[in-house]
């Protein structure tokens, strides 16, 4: 459900009953005590679906209540304004501005206050696909996810800027929805943002040359391949600043910096060799999706323009 403010007006009010149902299709299904009779005339809804993750703008213009189970996901609310009070898990989390509240999945959370002034950014992640990220991102499991992450650091405020960046754009740009591969993108990069942001000093220590040579086996034996930071940091079995500080202190660049001189270089061979009829076939061959960047690329690293190699 997405609506702005002038199709809303132009709406009768809806009850406290269709304003709840509205909430659950875009977030989660929930019980609602209102501490008021106030119809929800301040109520405010607005979200976004990326698959197995799902962004929602909720306020319901009056003090409530929440509970749910969260099933089968987590929930992650950001109050931008206001209070929100919770038990989550039998421990008392109190969130303002600058911090989330982080509900598990198939357990039941008490949104005991939440405040007439309180909109959240929520972002709802399906429970697989976080088990699935987290191991791979920072080398924990999902059983150590805090209940409350501080965004006032670095980290925090990192996934936050993300977090708006991306709602909104989706919001403003409706028909992005309909390509998949983008919101795969989209959602991974939310997930990893999040789970850095609640793991932020996760990652430190030394990395062995070995990590790396996995990582750069891997790249090499299928550059094509369109690698995520997640993927490679699965290979080695770290988490992505692990791999990103391994090769930044063996290598000097980072993991996509790696791969795309691995890419130029077979490109390159093909190239001298004459296997392409042209420089879109090998620079597409080895994973190349924007041309005008690889050219840029290719000239930094060889001093001439690939068409000026092709032609030998």
């Amino acid at each position: 459900m997405c609506e702005d403010a002038a199709a809303a007006r132009e709406r009768p009010t809806p009850t406290w009953d269709e304003f709840s149902a509205a909430v659950e299709h875009a977030y989660f299904p929930h019980h609602l005590t209102v501490r008021s009779d106030r119809p929800p005339v301040g109520g405010t809804l607005r979200s976004v679906d990326l698959g197995p993750v799902r962004l929602a703008r909720i306020g319901w213009g009056s003090e409530v209540s929440v509970e749910s189970d969260h099933p089968g996901a987590w929930a992650v609310n950001v109050p931008r304004s206001g209070v929100l009070e919770a038990s989550v898990g039998g421990r008392h989390v109190l969130s303002l501005d600058g911090q989330a509240t982080v509900c598990p999945p198939d357990v039941t959370t008490s949104m005991t206050r939440w405040s007439a002034d309180c909109a959240i950014v929520g972002m709802r992640v399906d429970a697989d696909h976080l088990a699935q990220e987290i191991p791979s991102l920072v080398g924990l499991s999902v059983t150590q996810m805090p209940a409350q992450v501080d965004l006032r650091r670095d980290a925090g405020r990192a996934w936050v800027a993300l977090l708006t960046s991306i709602g909104g754009e989706m919001l403003r740009q409706p028909t992005l929805l309909a390509d998949s591969v983008v919101n795969r993108r989209l959602g991974s990069a939310l997930t990893a943002a999040f789970v850095l942001a609640c793991f932020p000093d996760s990652g430190r220590g030394p990395v062995r040359p070995r990590i790396v040579t996995q990582v750069l086996d891997a790249m090499e034996a299928d550059p094509a391949a369109d690698w995520t930071a997640a993927e490679l940091a699965a290979v080695a079995g770290v988490g992505i600043r692990r791999l990103q500080d391994g090769f930044r202190t063996y290598l000097g660049m980072t993991p996509t910096q790696a791969l795309s001189r691995i890419r130029l270089a077979r490109v390159h061979a093909d190239l001298l060799a004459g296997r392409s009829a042209t420089v879109a076939d090998a620079a597409h061959r080895w994973g190349f999706t924007h041309l005008g960047r690889f050219a840029a690329a290719y000239r930094a690293r060889y001093g001439v323009a690939p068409s000026a190699t092709l032609r030998g």
